[in-house]
């Protein structure tokens, strides 16, 4: 028994060997470099895949003609536009800018008060008071507000109607008729309300206070009391 083991065990072995040596032959025998032949799947054109996907995946190219602007049915960027300059309608002169407090609970709160000018020199003029936490956003309010108090200034024969004499507070305003060509004689507030308004010819006087609120409502009372008088036919 002993012995018939020992045979099996070497018959075993020998086909151990046998089959490892084979492999060998086999490894010796391929060619240098071959590696296995992976499948390759073809790679599908972004137009086909979008045509698979259905609606969703409709194309949606961007044309390098037209920067900003989808082919397809996406999103259509807005044109950029070049901007026109936009003229002036008002003329615009600050006459004070003043920092003002106001006392709180808490203490003292800063801002800032400007009084403006606006004309279109054609016989339009208007002012605007307004406080703000800056100059600019004061002098941006008094703007709108002085667009909303503009009044139409009447001129006959290069000046003013009339004689005009107004007071507001204790600002008083004498405004009168001048010739021709002698321009406008008056200071301060008074002369810069006449030339935004377009007034060739005028002479005025302030009379009273010095403050510039007072003085600028005084002469706008003075302008609003103007009328037309009818020109006298020439015989």
């Amino acid at each position: 028994m002993k012995e018939k083991d020992k045979e099996q065990i070497e018959k075993e072995e020998g086909e151990k060997q046998g089959q490892s040596k084979i492999k060998k032959v086999l490894t010796e025998t391929k060619p240098a470099g071959a590696a296995e032949a992976k499948p390759v799947q073809a790679e599908s054109s972004p137009t086909e895949k979008t045509a698979t996907s259905g609606e969703e995946g409709k194309t949606k190219k961007l044309d390098k003609s037209k920067k900003g602007q989808w082919s397809g049915k996406g999103r259509v960027a807005r044109k950029s536009r070049p901007r026109r300059g936009e003229e002036k309608e008002f003329e615009q002169r600050s006459l004070d800018i003043a920092r003002v407090t106001r006392v709180t609970k808490g203490g003292k709160r800063m801002s800032f008060r400007s009084l403006i000018i606006i004309g279109d020199e054609k016989g339009r003029v208007g002012f605007g008071l307004a406080k703000g936490a800056d100059v600019a956003i004061s002098m941006s309010k008094a703007y709108i507000q002085a667009k909303k108090n503009v009044i139409n200034v009447p001129i006959v024969k290069e000046t003013i109607p009339h004689e005009v004499r107004k007071s507001f507070g204790a600002a008083e305003v004498l405004l009168k008729p001048a010739s021709r060509g002698s321009g406008i004689k008056a200071g301060g507030a008074l002369r810069v309300i006449l030339e935004l308004a377009g007034v060739p010819n005028a002479t005025g006087k302030i009379i009273g206070s010095k403050n510039k609120i007072n003085n600028v409502r005084a002469a706008f009372v003075a302008l609003k009391s103007l009328r037309h008088e009818p020109e006298q036919k020439e015989k």
